[in-house]
């Protein structure tokens, strides 16, 4: 559980400090765009109040506070298989890469009503027109991880007995 609690504060850390510092010291919402090394990567301002891709973003306040309950069920949910599993050291990573991106943005989502996004990336003649955040990877990652992790215990399965005649 060490493993998933450390990783999850340091998204949530990383996530936070991420959006204030778009969001003060550099005026992102104010400028609208920042080209950092374009077109690899690039800030561009988003108040995304919906899922992915800004997909149920029309039902304002309702979907808001769905989206928050969402992402605390999935997380505690989560958080209790991981201690019930006590899987791998990899599992326990991703576990926390979700909780940790996914109470990101919940805590966006309650400060100011949407989800700060700002990064883009854009590579070999496609523009991604989608922004993102440090909260979005992580729960990307997290989630693959768990697909990948989850179901490997990190102890041992106990040697098999030979039967003798």
């Amino acid at each position: 559980m060490r493993a998933l609690s450390i990783t999850a504060v340091i998204v949530f850390l990383l996530d936070q400090l991420s959006k204030l510092g778009v969001i003060r010291l550099l005026s992102l919402p104010e400028r609208g765009e920042i080209d950092v090394v374009d077109p690899f990567i690039n800030f561009r301002w988003a108040e995304n109040r919906g899922v992915n891709f800004g997909l149920f973003a029309n039902n304002g306040e309702l979907m808001r506070w769905v989206l928050i309950a969402v992402a605390v069920a999935i997380s505690a949910w989560v958080l209790i298989w991981l201690k019930r599993e006590r899987p791998g050291k990899w599992s326990m990573i991703a576990g926390g890469l979700l909780i940790g991106g996914a109470l990101g943005n919940v805590v966006d989502r309650i400060a100011y009503g949407y989800v700060a996004d700002f990064l883009t990336m854009s590579c070999c003649g496609f523009e991604n027109p989608y922004s993102f955040n440090i909260a979005d990877i992580a729960i990307f990652a997290g989630a693959i991880g768990l697909v990948l992790f989850g179901g490997k215990s990190g102890k041992s399965p106990p040697p098999k007995r030979r039967k003798t005649p």
